[in-house]
């Protein structure tokens, strides 16, 4: 994992936590800016160059939960939950919002460093993609913009959706395995399965593809996974 100026906002109600990931990430090279609640969280995020963000979700209004959609609904930049709770529910809820991957307290130094640096490779493959507006007759996916259009209309996705559909045309012709997908999608810690995946793949190609039951852009590759051809 290169550190060398990669920045990263760290946002916690509890200065001990703060202060013990902060100096975990300095000392492997980071720059890290801190915050103790929802507001100052967005107010560095708008104003300093953040590459990737940890984020706490019991803190101060608005919450966690509101911090990772306001952030996801702007941009691509990773996020890294850590929660003392446990449950499903939430770790869907907040994947569900955008969130890269999900830590559970107490954590170790290794475990989170190594979600981490899993985070920032996924963008960087990202970044190093140079295609950006992917057209296909009516269907055109622009990732700058972060819009997918059909028939000249912007269509609502959901930040998971999204998420789902760039990783799909950005390897474009090539069959994705469900595992990739789902580690890629929704990061290590991805909870939910083949069943799960599925259910994302019909609501996209319900979404993009004209006849939804006969799908021409998003194709399922029988016992490996999905590939993305125009």
């Amino acid at each position: 994992m290169n550190a060398r100026d990669r920045t990263v906002l760290v946002v916690d109600d509890e200065s001990a936590t703060r202060k013990f990931v902060g100096t975990n990430l300095k000392a492997r090279g980071f720059t890290v800016y801190t915050a103790r609640d929802g507001v100052e969280a967005l107010r560095i995020f708008n104003t300093r160059p953040i590459e990737l963000v940890i984020l706490d979700l019991d803190i101060p209004p608005p919450d966690g939960f509101d911090v990772c959609a306001q952030i996801r609904a702007e941009s691509d930049v990773p996020i890294v939950i850590l929660s003392a709770s446990g449950r499903e529910s939430t770790k869907v809820r907040a994947l569900e919002l955008g969130a890269d991957d999900y830590v559970t307290k107490p954590f170790g130094v290794p475990e989170l460093m190594a979600r981490v640096g899993a985070a920032l490779r996924r963008t960087d493959e990202v970044d190093d993609m140079t295609q950006m507006v992917y057209e296909s007759g009516k269907l055109v996916i622009d990732l700058m913009a972060r819009q997918v259009i059909r028939d000249g209309r912007g269509l609502d996705l959901t930040p998971t959706e999204y998420r789902l559909i760039k990783l799909l045309v950005q390897h474009e012709g090539k069959v994705l395995s469900h595992r990739k997908i789902l580690r890629s999608v929704w990061g290590p810690s991805s909870v939910g399965g083949r069943d799960y995946l599925r259910t994302y793949v019909h609501r996209l190609r319900s979404k993009i593809e004209r006849d939804p039951g006969h799908a021409v852009h998003i194709l399922s590759i029988p016992g490996t996974g999905y590939c993305f051809v125009s």
